[in-house]
């Protein structure tokens, strides 16, 4: 059968853009359905504005600590509608990028709310089109729990457009989003509370890191409430809200923002025409090739619940491509030793194993670690500290993982990350020459270790 199409992917964010260019480039006959915008969550209310918005936020501190350097500054007025203003002209600029990226790559680009016929078949905007191969890239999509009052509340997608800066905010989470905006609402100036049910926030990152950033966050002044929960949510007359916690305690506040997880976004996507299925938590059920239970139909990124990161999603769409237009180039991704920065202020970089998961996977586990005020300080008032610690195997000598709490945290580790990658030891870190004065060079000067 002769189909209009070799690929039709839905979604044209980082994963479906880069599967359904590189499928276009090996010769290939591809169409992309976007019913939003297009770069996905991370161009439009994810990763970029959000660094957009940690960036703003920093200015704070740089302010604060000019003066130590001689620099004597008016009081700094903040304009939230110039910063948002701003973010937006630049999303405008990079959806044209991904326009032009797709376009200039010969792929049919869609506009319009996609939904699978059958499993060669898709209809959008009253038409339908076959395709030999179709790729579910439609990401993930926030939700917040249906509470008394949630409809007060906001996600990460409203945050991006609110017309003021709310005076208190109250954020809901314990995950990478949760602690990146209670950053920035607190950076920017709003009096702000992180709230979190469980005890302690960044369930999965390793212990120091995140006993370290409760310790920073609080010296700044920022509100942590932990094993704490929302029961309600009401609006008052004067449009602040009241929350009502499980344990009885009420919290008054201008803004709850809700940063609680993400669920695969599926709406009347047509799954049930097909023999798609989906795993416990609702996201789509592929194997190693990304290949779902219907041959025809694969899915990759966040809507697949694996690793949920922009980078991830894009060798998850270069795979694919390879696979199934270039075979001769497939290369299985892998998922271990994926660095990660979360732009929390400050900043964490971690790759590799946490001490908790090697002394799991029954390593004999050695630990260095370093707690250290950055030399940018010693001329102000901020007691800031970093932390710096790797993860070794005492046996093979190892480096398992490598993590930090600091500025610039993401740079730093991104270099790392190739050396765990390519199985550098703990002797490889201590007979690299460091970059004199930097924070980095103290990955390479940790030479005693504080627990075995």
């Amino acid at each position: 059968m002769a189909y209009d199409f070799d690929l039709y992917v839905i979604g044209a964010g980082s994963g479906g853009v880069r599967a359904a260019r590189f499928a276009a480039g090996f010769g290939a006959k591809v169409a992309v359905a976007e019913s939003r915008y297009l770069g996905g969550t991370c161009v439009n209310v994810g990763c970029v504005p959000k660094k957009l918005l940690v960036y703003g936020a920093h200015f704070a501190e740089d302010f604060e600590q000019a003066s130590g350097f001689g620099w004597s500054l008016d009081e700094a007025q903040f304009d939230w509608a110039t910063l948002i203003a701003n973010k937006d002209r630049e999303i405008n600029r990079l959806n044209g990028i991904y326009r032009n990226l797709l376009v200039n790559s010969g792929v049919t680009l869609h506009e319009g709310h996609a939904k699978i016929v059958d499993p060669h078949q898709v209809e959008i905007n009253g038409e339908r089109f076959t395709a030999r191969n179709i790729l579910i890239a439609t990401g993930g999509w926030p939700q917040i729990p249906e509470i008394p009052g949630h409809e007060h509340a906001i996600s990460s997608n409203q945050a991006f457009f609110l017309k003021e800066l709310p005076k208190r905010v109250l954020v809901v989470g314990g995950g990478y989003i949760a602690v990146e905006f209670a950053g920035i609402f607190h950076g920017l100036g709003a009096q702000t509370s992180l709230l979190y049910r469980g005890e302690l926030f960044l369930r999965g990152f390793d212990g120091s890191v995140r006993k370290h950033l409760q310790e920073e966050l609080t010296k700044r002044g920022m509100n942590l409430q932990f094993n704490a929960d929302i029961e309600r949510i009401d609006k008052q007359a004067d449009g602040s809200l009241k929350v009502t916690l499980k344990d009885g305690r009420q919290l008054e506040t201008d803004c709850v923002f809700y940063a609680t997880g993400r669920r695969p976004m599926l709406d009347n996507l047509g799954l049930e025409n097909t023999g798609v299925k989906l795993d416990k938590k609702g996201f789509v059920e592929v194997d190693e090739l990304y290949q779902t239970a219907e041959p025809s139909i694969l899915a990759l990124g966040d809507v697949i619940g694996r690793v949920q990161l922009t980078p991830v999603a894009l060798a998850e769409g270069m795979a694919v491509a390879r696979r199934l237009f270039k075979p001769e180039q497939y290369r299985a991704v892998d998922y271990k030793m994926i660095p990660t920065a979360v732009f929390s202020l400050p900043n964490i970089g971690t790759v590799g194993l946490t001490e908790e998961e090697a002394r799991e996977a029954g390593h004999d586990v050695q630990i260095f670690e370093s707690r250290f005020r950055p030399m940018k300080l010693t001329l102000t008032e901020c007691q800031e500290r970093t932390l710096m610690k790797l993860v070794v195997d005492a046996k093979t000598d190892k480096v398992l993982g490598c993590h930090m709490v600091g500025p610039e945290a993401g740079e730093i580790v991104q270099g790392l990350a190739i050396a765990l990658k390519a199985g550098a030891t703990k002797r490889d870190f201590d007979e690299t020459i460091g970059v004199h004065p930097t924070a980095a060079e103290e990955f390479v000067t940790m030479r005693t270790p504080v627990a075995g």
